[in-house]
């Protein structure tokens, strides 16, 4: 069943219901402690591959079916991989609050945890799409995409994942959202990724802002800023039910 999504029209508005809006800004730091590697390890590598390998819209014109493997074996690590505390403690804000999440991991550990509006913006790997129109996705039944399967068009499927010289289309719908927030949450991300390293700036300045992390980004010219120094299983529980009035 192919799906566009939800927030792709920016002119779509975010429905009211009474609830002050909480937008939460994830990054590789709350899955590291599920267990799945970062995007990009301090050498520069992914699970020991080069970025360039696997990763590009060129890789995959090169060698698409060692990118197809890589994205398999990532697939079926994630499929393994359990929500933490984090995960589970952003589902149970939404008892109180309108909880949208921007996330720029491709798992979905924070839909499996229960939340029930989150925006992938780097795409999700439990998806693929069509090599011609990226708009055009599909769910993967289990951890592996073969290399025969095509979309309705006919082109290849590849993996539902935003690759490194690719727009992202995402970015400025999750920046209405940010435009939106009555609080903002910023957990496990160094802000080094653009164009997501600047969601924080569209926040209202006058919205009470949280990072949570265990090295606290550089953030300049953001008021309202609480900083956790702590790791997400830590501090997101800790917050969350500071949040829910100690319930």
């Amino acid at each position: 069943m192919e799906e566009e999504n939800k927030y792709a029209d920016q002119n779509v508005p975010l429905q009211p219901d009474g609830k002050l809006t909480v937008v939460v800004l994830t990054g590789a730091g709350i899955s590291a402690e599920s267990g799945l590697q970062t995007f990009r390890d301090s050498d520069g590598l992914w699970e020991g591959y080069n970025i360039e390998d696997v990763a590009t819209p060129e890789a995959w014109e090169r060698n698409p079916k060692l990118v197809q493997d890589f994205y398999n074996q990532r697939r079926k690590a994630v499929l393994a991989a359990q929500p933490n505390a984090a995960h589970l403690a952003l589902a149970k804000l939404e008892e109180r609050y309108k909880v949208i999440i921007i996330t720029q991991n491709i798992d979905d550990l924070h839909e499996r945890a229960g939340s029930t509006d989150v925006v992938h913006l780097h795409g999700i790997i439990t998806r693929s799409q069509s090599s011609k129109r990226a708009k055009l996705t599909y769910p993967i039944i289990g951890w592996e995409l073969g290399m025969d399967k095509v979309c309705k068009l006919g082109s290849p499927l590849r993996p539902h994942v935003v690759w490194f010289g690719e727009p992202v289309p995402m970015i400025e719908p999750a920046a209405g959202i940010c435009s939106m927030a009555d609080l903002f949450i910023l957990i496990g991300t160094s802000l080094a990724v653009y164009p997501a390293s600047g969601l924080i700036n569209f926040v209202p300045k006058q919205v009470t802002k949280y990072v949570i992390d265990p090295k606290i980004p550089a953030i300049n010219n953001v008021g309202n800023l609480t900083k956790i120094e702590a790791t997400a299983t830590v501090g997101v529980p800790k917050l969350v039910d500071e949040l829910m009035g100690g319930r």
